[in-house]
């Protein structure tokens, strides 16, 4: 990104959060209405005997109300030893400070009373071992089993759990870091990374870009690298460092394919970094430096989807960024549907469409399982309590995705293509709202083509629950055939040997797995495994499902599905099978047996989930 363009971004970015509602983010504490962060460095040590991190963070500060004197911070466990101000002349002072009462959902508000309106707050500090964000692995818990590791994960609210911060996506700022580690681990930030740095003196970075406080990352452990392209390359354990490497193999092509839709990528570098198997989701979109979870690498680059996710991101998400979680599918409905045109670029419009009726298929399911309320892309009520109103995140994604596609398909890819490529480039470095995008959209799109999307189910779509009548389905005809193939086999008009699942893209696996959940019997699961070995099957995707297909037939998955809770944390696969044994007393007893020994491996965010469900089903 040239020098100037970048300026005149950060520039704006800085001047039009200011425009945004006062305290508009009901998750944060911050008063952005009176004062904004502009930078964070911080200063930190690791210690992995203790589980935490020390140090300061020193925030610079745009003061907008000029009556105000007090700074409003969000934390959550965070030990305060002492509060700083720079004074005129460049000294520090210090400063007086409370934490008020604890929330269980919000942490704490720390306050800052200041005199004046001083540029920059020193806050010295120590996390808990129990932050939300960290998870310290034990050497034992890693690839190799030679040094312990450690990594976070921020979204949403979880930032304030490691770094004092107004933890709304509201507010962007830039950052720099220096951080001590333990001799032979390397750290790795969401920031620039030198390949080539040695940690003497400590491992520094430089966020030059301004991101919001949940794309905040950092990872330490025994970590590889090796380049994929002139601007990006993977981390990994030594043991897993080849396969991230082969997997990965088509960023370059990705990145090139996302700059030809959308314009260029302005991060400078997109590098990743696969993490150890407890990572909680799928990926993370922290800017430079992507997060991924090792149940990517099925070791036939089946399911690069993800890593197309996660860049596509590096536009909607990291560039143009939701004001609050309350329209968090301005990041994510506009990330799933940029990754279908990423994926049909690459791979075809086959195969795209394949993965687009899988989504909407799911995206059906999970509304059926949903309160009404759930289901609306973003809610009416502004005031209500976020953790009840707002939207289930499985639902933003495909939602959003088709609301976009739609409008795509009405006015044409000649006219849509060059509209969505000018609301990034006109709220690049920026975090919005819906009525931002609505206005954007009236202006720019409805305006010449008022037919595109009729103002009542404009709002349907936006607000309205499950999805609107006029949305129109993806159908593809590859996934048509294989459906009268499933049929056949339900029936038993079919072999299982004639299914001919063996040569069957991922895709099609996933949707055929799909399907046959709580349809098809013991029996059939049994040999379809028998068959075509598919609960051993490399690809996570595809053994999940068949997990839950057989769990659910009551088909005795239990050797290798305890393998699977062993070795694999991510959410998504890990809670719904948990869910699905917990439905009997053999599959429930069974069930916490394995929990008891995996929990240990799990991140702090899955633990959390599975702890609830496990209480839920005991009363």
């Amino acid at each position: 990104m040239q020098t100037l363009t970048y300026l005149r971004a950060l520039g704006c970015a800085l001047l039009c959060q200011v425009t945004l509602a006062a305290h508009a983010d009901p998750l944060s504490y911050a008063r952005y209405d009176q004062v904004r962060t502009r930078d964070v460095q911080l200063d930190l040590k690791a210690d992995f005997k203790q589980k935490t991190l020390s140090g300061y963070a020193e925030l610079s500060l745009k003061w907008i109300d000029p009556a105000a004197r007090t700074l409003v911070l969000d934390t959550r466990d965070l030990a305060i030893a002492k509060v700083q101000v720079q004074d005129k002349r460049g000294a520090w002072q210090a400063a007086p400070f409370k934490l008020d009462a604890a929330d269980a959902e919000k942490g704490q508000a720390l306050r800052i009373t200041t005199t004046g309106q001083p540029e920059k707050v020193r806050v010295y500090y120590r996390t808990a071992p129990t932050a939300i964000a960290l998870q310290w692995l034990t050497p034992q818990q890693t690839m190799s089993g030679k040094l312990p590791f450690m990594f976070s994960q921020s979204q949403s609210i979880n930032a304030r759990s490691w770094v004092p911060s107004q933890d709304t996506p509201a507010v962007r700022f830039t950052y720099s870091a220096r951080i001590e580690a333990p001799e032979g681990m390397r750290v790795v930030m969401s920031a620039e990374n030198d390949e080539k740095a040695t940690g003497k003196g400590g491992w520094t970075f430089r966020m030059p870009q301004p991101i919001p406080s949940y794309l905040l990352a950092i990872a330490i452990g025994e970590l590889e690298v090796r380049k994929l392209g002139p601007r990006s390359a993977v981390y990994a354990e030594p043991p897993r460092i080849k396969a991230a490497e082969y997997e990965l193999a088509d960023t370059e092509k990705m990145i090139e394919a996302a700059e030809k839709l959308y314009g260029p990528y302005r991060w400078g570098r997109y590098d990743m970094i696969v993490l150890p198997p407890s990572f909680p989701y799928g990926g993370m979109e922290n800017p430079r430096l992507t997060f991924l979870t090792p149940t990517m690498i099925a070791g036939d680059r089946s399911l690069v989807d993800l890593i197309a996710h996660e860049l596509a991101h590096s536009w909607s998400g990291n560039l143009v960024t939701n004001a609050s979680w309350k329209h968090m599918w301005l990041n994510e409905g506009f990330t799933t549907y940029v990754t279908t045109r990423i994926v049909e670029q690459l791979y075809g419009s086959e195969v795209a469409q394949m993965g687009v009726q899988v989504d909407q298929e799911e995206l059906a399911a999970a509304i059926r399982e949903l309160p009404p309320a759930k289901t609306a892309l973003v809610s009416r009520d502004a005031d209500a309590n976020p953790a009840e109103t707002y939207t289930d995140d499985g639902i933003i994604y495909p939602k959003g995705a088709w609301f976009l596609a739609t409008m795509e398909q009405r006015a044409g890819r000649a006219v849509f293509d060059p509209f969505l490529r000018g609301w990034f480039d006109q709220h690049a470095f920026q975090s919005v709202t819906s009525d931002q995008f609505v206005n954007y959209l009236r202006k720019n799109l409805l305006a010449q083509h008022p037919e595109v999307m009729p103002e009542a189910e404009l709002q349907d779509w936006l607000h309205g629950f499950g999805v609107p009548a006029s949305a129109r389905p993806v159908k593809s005809p590859r996934l048509a055939l294989l459906d009268q193939h499933r049929d056949a086999w339900l029936k038993g008009e079919l072999s299982t040997r004639e299914l001919g699942m063996d040569k069957w893209i991922a895709i099609e696996s996933m949707h055929f797995l799909n399907d046959i959940n709580g349809r098809a019997s013991a029996a059939q699961l049994r040999e379809l495994d028998q068959v075509y070995g598919v609960g051993k099957s490399g690809n996570n995707e595809v053994a999940y499902r068949f997990y839950l297909a057989s769990v659910n037939a009551g088909y005795d998955v239990y050797a290798p599905l305890q393998g699977f809770l062993g070795s694999v944390g991510r959410q998504k696969f890990v809670v719904p099978l948990y869910s699905a044994l917990m439905k009997t007393p053999q599959g429930q007893q069974w069930a916490r047996g394995v929990y008891a020994t995996a929990r240990e491996r799990y991140h702090p965010v899955t633990q959390e989930s599975v702890d609830k469900l496990m209480a839920a089903q005991a009363h």
